[in-house]
């Protein structure tokens, strides 16, 4: 039975992000800019530091990956979110490469929910980067102006980011957890396994 002595306290700071995004939510529409930022800021710092404990303590585990992948998702909407209320120029001008990135997204979610009934969590190393590179360009772009080859950089990792996660999800016939890369997936385990009982059943 599932109850919340059964999450860990990497867990708690998953579930802390999705708590606090209607929170979010409500501080756009009061339209306090400065308070929205500092907390969108303790939002992604609790990314950091959920990933760090859960290596740190070796607690890791496909429930936990799953919920800051969620956390991560729900975090990275109410950024955008918050982009269109307060740079909203900024966004209109720059609306061709916020579609591409986010169309080949919408196509990733969607072959992961036909293969798998739920969004991937691979968390590779390109993923992480993608997205501590994508936090810096929203917060300084919230608290300062936008830095454009940071931007341009931000959209090449999404788009690069998402072709993986494309080619993963094709890759492992079932979800898994914690896949570095593509270079790891090769050597994974839990595909070669799945690949060494189909040659069995064909022989």
């Amino acid at each position: 039975m599932l109850t919340f002595r059964n999450f860990n306290i990497a867990d708690w700071f998953s579930f802390y992000r999705i708590a606090a995004a209607p929170f979010l939510l409500l501080i756009l529409w009061l339209g306090n800019r400065e308070l929205f930022t500092w907390l969108l800021l303790l939002s992604y710092s609790t990314d950091a530091i959920d990933g760090f404990l859960a290596r740190k303590l070796k607690i890791t585990s496909p429930r936990g990956s799953q919920l800051d992948s969620f956390g991560d998702q729900i975090t990275f909407v109410v950024a955008i979110i918050g982009l269109l209320v307060y740079e909203y120029d900024f966004m209109e001008k720059q609306a061709i490469f916020i579609v591409l990135v986010f169309l080949p997204y919408i196509f990733q979610m969607i072959i992961a929910f036909v293969k798998y009934g739920k969004a991937t969590a691979f968390h590779t190393y390109l993923a992480k980067l993608s997205a501590i590179t994508q936090a810096f360009f929203i917060l300084w772009l919230l608290f300062y102006e936008p830095i454009y080859w940071l931007f341009y950089v931000m959209i090449v990792l999404g788009l690069l980011e998402t072709i993986e996660e494309i080619v993963l999800i094709i890759m492992f016939d079932n979800w898994v957890s914690g896949v570095k890369g593509i270079y790891w997936a090769l050597r994974d385990k839990r595909r070669l396994r799945k690949k060494a009982a189909f040659k069995k059943r064909t022989n």
